[in-house]
């Protein structure tokens, strides 16, 4: 099975999405302290619309793949780097607010105000724009997977370029990375991901 089958052939699971025109500031809030600490639902606030989604295990099972893989990269290169899942980052001055399904910060930063890179999985259409809103919460750059394939974006100034690859890994190879998502368990994944990193070293 390839990659770009995944999402058709494995898991084949929807998102729960449900909308809600018109909200405010408050409801948002509400939502979020109705929902406590759990991962799940997922809550995003764009200017009036609240979107709670409970992801699919389809959809968890890839994010977290994903995550897996970014971090056996990083620790073959010697990155630092921090994890913070599902980190909630919300801004009332702009009346955004969304919960990245993966986010990493890189280096060793004591207090981060924001992730360097928030990783989405697009399961199930209809969802708001992520990038509406991280544009002006300050996320440098966003990651999108959506059948088999990771696409790359990059805040300049206020708004995303879509880019040919990453730039808060500078080096990574996300076809490759994306080529390890069709393994039969994550522990597959993760060996045949490093003995190919390890024979890119030996070249």
């Amino acid at each position: 099975m390839s990659a770009a089958t995944f999402d058709e052939e494995r898991l084949p699971q929807e998102d729960h999405i449900v909308r809600l025109h018109g909200a405010t500031w408050a409801d948002y809030q509400r939502v979020l302290e109705l929902r406590g600490d759990r991962s799940a639902p997922r809550v995003c606030f764009l200017e009036g619309e609240l979107e709670i989604m409970s992801p699919s295990r389809s959809h968890e099972s890839v994010k977290s793949l994903i995550g897996r893989l970014v971090e056996v990269w990083c620790l073959a290169r010697g990155i630092d780097f921090s994890t913070y899942g599902s980190w909630t980052l919300e801004d009332k001055s702009v009346e955004r607010g969304a919960e990245p399904d993966e986010c990493y910060v890189f280096g060793q930063v004591e207090s981060p105000a924001r992730p360097d890179l928030a990783i989405e999985v697009v399961w199930t259409s209809g969802g708001l724009d992520k990038l509406r809103i991280y544009e002006k919460l300050g996320v440098r750059e966003v990651w999108y997977w959506k059948r088999g394939r990771i696409s790359v974006h990059v805040l300049r100034g206020e708004t995303y370029e879509t880019v040919p690859g990453s730039e808060v890994l500078g080096g990574i190879d996300l076809v490759e990375l994306a080529s390890f998502l069709d393994r039969p368990t994550t522990s597959q994944a993760i060996r045949d991901y490093q003995a190919a990193l390890e024979g890119h070293g030996k070249r």
